[in-house]
């Protein structure tokens, strides 16, 4: 029987991903756990393994973009012909039984809005982006099936119209295509901001105690963030939640997600359960995951389950960050600098940080906003607590 090998789900709210190279080509003999195709997202990338053994059948080109859950390819056995292929191989009509031995009609081939088009998912993604009528595309795929390079063709063709520079603009210097990571960043980014209420709140914090207890025990000011922040979520649940649809779900344990930067965008791995850790066992994890990062070791699980993000951009005093997709809140973390300040109608200066917390205002009213904020700065402030 036919396997069928499709995208995985490898974070949250992935919603396709990039065959970015098949390591087998078409009849090759795959094994139980051989390496299959290199898959790329917006998170990481990842070598699919074969869940079966057979032999190897692409129905998408390398390159394609493919919905999560969609076939990219099958596994069949010796002599076995893929599902697209049985449909496709009944017998011909005998030209007796049919007038001037008229051939078997081929299939409808409907535009860009139908949904029986004959073509890879890859192309009808890209046809409906690009405003191409499948029904004008010239098939040159497996089985007459419209596969990525036909649309592009056609949409490359003179006389098709192409985004145009806006005029008056110098001349670029380079022209950098957008896609991979930095594409699928860019279009969950869009999608957070046309899918919630985002708003954003400021708050200037004393680290001054903080950042010298950190120093004395050798650790880092993200750790102690996180977990001041997990602290000040377990008293504050709304804020340690996830939208799904029409429905709020509140947990009592916080998975914290934190952002780390890559040369070709962001990643956002999870230590779970940091409400529950130290703030030296959540350094060891910070440590661990930040190079897994680095190194493109991270796995699909490591992206999955948070309930809450910290960013921490240290070279800014502050800034607006964007919600990560599902999650109702995210904290922003400015840099530290000395300033002066009063206490006691007295001037001296501290050690301030600028925090920004940014909420779905579908969830997280200001007053929610205003609670959590009092207990971390409390937290924050009275830091002694959280390293003993």
């Amino acid at each position: 029987m036919a396997i069928p090998i499709v995208m995985p789900r490898l974070g949250d709210f992935m919603t396709e991903g990039i065959v970015t190279k098949f390591t087998k080509t078409a009849g090759d003999s795959v094994a139980q756990g051989e390496v299959i195709a290199e898959i790329e997202t917006e998170k990481v990338n990842y070598d699919l393994e074969a869940t079966n053994s057979g032999l190897f059948h692409p129905v998408v080109d390398q390159g394609s973009t493919v919905l999560v859950d969609d076939v990219m390819g099958y596994l069949l056995e010796e002599g076995e012909l893929p599902p697209e292929a049985e449909k496709s191989s009944d017998k011909p009509i005998a030209a007796e039984n049919t007038p001037q031995g008229a051939r078997r009609s081929q299939p409808t081939r409907r535009n860009i809005k139908g949904d029986a088009v004959p073509s890879t998912p890859g192309a009808r993604k890209l046809a409906a982006k690009l405003g191409v009528d499948l029904e004008k595309v010239t098939p040159t795929g497996p089985r007459g099936r419209v596969v990525e390079a036909d649309v592009r063709a056609l949409a490359d063709a003179p006389g098709t119209s192409k985004p145009t520079t806006p005029p008056g603009l110098p001349r670029p210097i380079s022209e950098i295509p957008l896609k991979g990571m930095r594409k699928s960043i860019a279009g969950n980014m869009k999608n957070s901001l046309a899918n919630t209420a985002q708003l954003s709140y400021f708050l200037e914090v004393d680290v001054t105690e903080a950042q010298m207890l950190r120093r004395e025990h050798g650790l880092g000011m993200a750790e102690f963030l996180i977990k001041a922040t997990s602290e000040a979520l377990i008293r504050v649940p709304a804020l340690n939640s996830v939208l799904v649809g029409d429905s709020i779900l509140k947990f009592d344990r916080v998975n914290m997600a934190f952002a780390v930067a890559l040369d070709d965008g962001l990643v956002v791995p999870v230590i779970r359960e940091t409400n529950s850790k130290t703030v030296q066992e959540i350094s060891g994890e910070v440590k661990t995951l930040s190079e897994a990062a680095k190194n493109g070791e991270l796995g699909p699980d490591d992206f999955m389950g948070g309930t809450f993000t910290i960013s921490i951009l240290g070279s800014v005093d502050g800034f607006t960050p964007i919600l990560n997709q599902g999650q109702v809140g995210l904290l922003g973390v400015g840099r530290s600098l000395q300033k002066p300040v009063v206490r006691e109608g007295e001037v001296i200066i501290r050690e301030m940080m600028t925090l920004s917390l940014t909420g779905d205002h579908q969830v997280v009213d200001g007053a929610v906003a205003a609670s959590f904020f009092r207990r971390l700065q409390r937290l924050i402030e009275s830091p002694s607590k959280l390293f003993s």
